[in-house]
Formats: structure tokens, sequence, C-alpha cells
């Protein structure tokens, strides 16, 4: 009698949990998972170096990428049908390893011709086949963001619109699972007008870029004569217009310094020089200027920043902003007269 009792239990148990798998077989599946649209998380005090793909990767020791948080690839650049161009795979790898050695992040930067932008940004359909090429890009070649350097964006043909609803778009896109930065190099910010004016508060304000590398340099003349392109008071007044004037919030802004000098009063055609080679022909790592030849170019002053000057600057975007930025790594010298040394020394970033 135990024994039927123990098989009628047995038989009422299995017909009870077929019954429950039959009826969750009419249960609806969960709903889908929505990935998380959020920037990654900051890594604290930036000092980004742009990397031109004209440049040799093995002529840079390994030393300056280390003092690197993130390195800048120049560029992968939008052509006038909307494509986006990438002149050479292999030396992006390359860059890419010897970056990732050195504890780098290593972003695409996105240049061109800004009538070329301004075809490709014009419509949503133009906007969306060249994000999606930049995303194809970043996963094929394993990148951790993006660097977007449209120079420039107006607010006198409409590309003002076009500009922020491409980053807007683009920001969805990396920040899909937190996974990849955004970036932007903007105009110094010293003059109003229709290309200050461009780049609009909301992408900051709504989180879609995670930094703004200020080009803080350029400011020059060929007409009037010593005119420093790229001196403090420069530097300070880019830091005052993005951050206290427009609210860009500190942790946002990158400063950035310029490792070539420029000629005032004469034409720049000829007369530009890496601040490694201004060294190379006298030029005192501690001055700011000095009196060079250059071709047929004899005896005329260029302005460019000497140690003292980067780390000033160096401490003020450690006390009112959140990182520098080098154009570009190869105009730097690499011995101790090296400005991203200097930048490193003074905002304790261990290399």
């Amino acid at each position: 009698m135990l024994k039927q009792l123990r098989y009628l239990f047995l038989g009422s148990f299995l017909i009870s949990f077929a019954y429950s798998c039959k009826k969750s077989d009419n249960t609806p599946p969960p709903p889908p998972v929505v990935p998380v649209i959020a920037p990654p998380p900051a890594f604290g005090f930036y000092v980004v170096g742009y990397f031109p793909s004209y440049r040799t990767v093995s002529a840079v020791p390994d030393i300056k990428f280390r003092m690197c948080n993130v390195i800048n690839y120049a560029f992968a650049n939008v052509n006038s049908t909307g494509g986006l161009v990438l002149g050479s795979g292999s030396h992006l790898l390359e860059l890419k390893t010897k970056a990732k050695a050195n504890g780098a992040k290593v972003f695409i930067s996105i240049g061109g011709l800004a009538a070329d932008f301004k075809t490709m940004a014009t419509g949503t359909t133009g906007r969306t086949s060249f994000i999606n090429q930049i995303m194809n890009l970043v996963r094929t070649y394993g990148l951790d963001g993006v660097d977007m350097d449209w120079e420039f964006p107006r607010t006198d043909d409409g590309t003002d619109i076009t500009y922020t609803a491409l980053m807007k778009q683009l920001s969805d896109s990396c920040h899909t699972g937190s996974k990849y930065y955004l970036t932007a190099a903007i105009t110094a910010g010293k003059y109003a007008g229709v290309i200050r004016d461009a780049i609009k508060s909301e992408l900051w304000q709504g989180n879609y870029v995670d930094w703004f590398n200020i080009m803080s340099y350029d400011d020059f003349s060929t007409t009037v004569p010593y005119k420093q392109h790229c001196d403090y008071a420069l530097a300070n007044t880019c830091i005052n217009y993005w951050v206290n004037t427009r609210g860009l919030p500190a942790a946002k802004a990158v400063l950035g310094i310029a490792g070539y000098g420029r000629a005032s009063g004469i034409t720049q055609t000829g007369t530009i020089l890496s601040y490694s080679d201004i060294l190379l022909k006298g030029g005192n790592p501690q001055s700011d200027s000095a009196v060079v030849s250059n071709g047929t170019f004899t005896n005329y002053t260029i302005y460019y920043n000497g140690i003292a000057t980067v780390k000033k600057k160096a401490m003020l975007a450690k006390q009112s902003a959140n990182g520098i930025m080098l154009w570009e790594k190869s105009h730097d010298a690499h011995d101790n007269n090296s400005l991203l040394k200097a930048v490193c020394d003074t905002v304790g970033r261990a290399y």
C-alpha cells in the first residue's frame, strides 16, 4: 500500500511538472535589454598627444608615449562624397601597438576639408552613413574613441546645426554600452563670430562630448611683427571664455599647446619650425622666441613656447581645466628639453 501511494504521489508530481512546463511555454518572453547610453568613465587629468599619419612611429621613443594617456591618430578624412578615408591601416596598427604597450588609449581623429564636412553632414542619410563608417573603423582596429576635428562649423552657413546633429548622433553610437569616448577639437574662442558661436552649449550640457581639445594657438599675423601666436595670455583667454563665460565644465576642458613656432609679420610658408628644430638651430628651451634661418629665410624671429611657459600652462590647466593637448608629438624634443616632460613634471604624471 505504501509503495502504491509512493507511485501515486510521483505520478501526480510528474503531471503537475509537465503542466507547469506547458503553462510556462505560454509566458511571454522578457523584454529585450536596452543598452545604456552613457559616457565611459573619466580617467583623471588628460594628456593628449596628436600623432599624424605621416610621421614615423619608431622615431618617437616609448617614454613619450608613456607621458600621454591618450594618442589621437590624425587623421581619417571625410572626402567629397561623404566617405571616410584612412591612409594606412598598417600604420595605425603600428601606432596602436606602441601606444597600448605604453599604457595610452588610442582615438581616431576625424579631419578633412570644411566643404566636405558640410556636404556630408547636410542630411540625415549622409550623417548616418558617415557615423557607420567611423564606428566600423573604431571596431576594426580596436580603438578607444573618436576625436572630431571639423575646422570649422559656422553659424552663417547652417553647419552649426548639422555639426551639432552629427556630434549628438555620433555620441549615441560611441556611448552605447559606455564603450567609446568622444572628443572634439574646437577653436581657441578668442574672437567672437560665426566660428566661435557654432559650438553649442548643449554638447556639454547634454554630456554628448567627453572633453574638448581647445586649440589655443595659431593666433598669428603675416602683417604685424612681434606677435606671439601661443602666449600664456591666449591660454588664459581660452579658459576664461570656454569655462567661465560659456560654462564648459572644467572637467571637459583640455588646453592645447603648440609643439612648433611661427614667424610674425612675414609669410608662414617656409618659416614654421618644430620646437625640436628650433632648438637645433640655436633656440633656448627656456625662451619663447629665437632668431633662426630656414631655407631662403634668414635671421628672422620665430615665436614658440619653451619649458617655462609650458609649465605655466600646465599649471593653469591643472587648476582651471582637466588636461593638456599637444599638436604634435613628433614636434617635441625627445630629451630633457621635452615639452611633454615639462607637462608631466608639473602635473605630477609618472612616466
